[in-house]
């Protein structure tokens, strides 16, 4: 079984708009909290990901490549709205760094995320990289989709 353990921070500034980004639009077959099931088209990528429930920063993770047309499709079927963001993938200090910048609904939201190999791995933030939110739900992805940022 694969392990995610992920921490997230809100960003501030612009320091990290330099590095290249990639559209994605992702949506949700189940968003249970025992459970997501999402859809993720990724730039010319697709996969299917299923993550179990999170405790501190881990939580079950299994992802899957898929067709691209599959994963199309499959958005029609996903719960709506879907999730829009540009990422952005950024190193520092060896570690990669995600920067997602949120659309639609959730305009204005941009959060940072750190995968870690373990939850007490040290590691140093950027000078962007702000308040830590790994810990309030209000910002999984999943989440989003149905209470928008715009709607806090």
């Amino acid at each position: 079984m694969a392990i995610e353990i992920e921490r997230k921070f809100l960003v501030h500034g612009d320091a990290w708009r330099d590095a290249p980004a990639v559209f994605y639009s992702q949506g949700y077959l189940s968003r249970a909290k025992e459970r997501t099931v999402r859809v993720r088209v990724a730039g010319e990528e697709a996969f299917l990901t299923i993550k179990g429930i999170t405790t501190g920063a881990s939580r079950a993770e299994f992802e899957y490549p898929i067709p691209l047309w599959d994963a199309r499709n499959l958005l029609a079927l996903c719960e709506q709205p879907l999730i829009e963001k540009y990422r952005r993938k950024i190193l520092h200090e060896g570690f990669v760094w995600e920067v997602d910048e949120f659309l639609g609904d959730n305009a204005g939201l941009v959060i940072a995320e750190i995968e870690l190999p373990t939850e007490d791995t040290l590691f140093s933030k950027p000078l962007w990289a702000g308040v830590e939110v790994t810990s309030d739900t209000r910002y999984y992805n999943s989440n989003l989709a149905s209470q928008p940022y715009s709607r806090w």
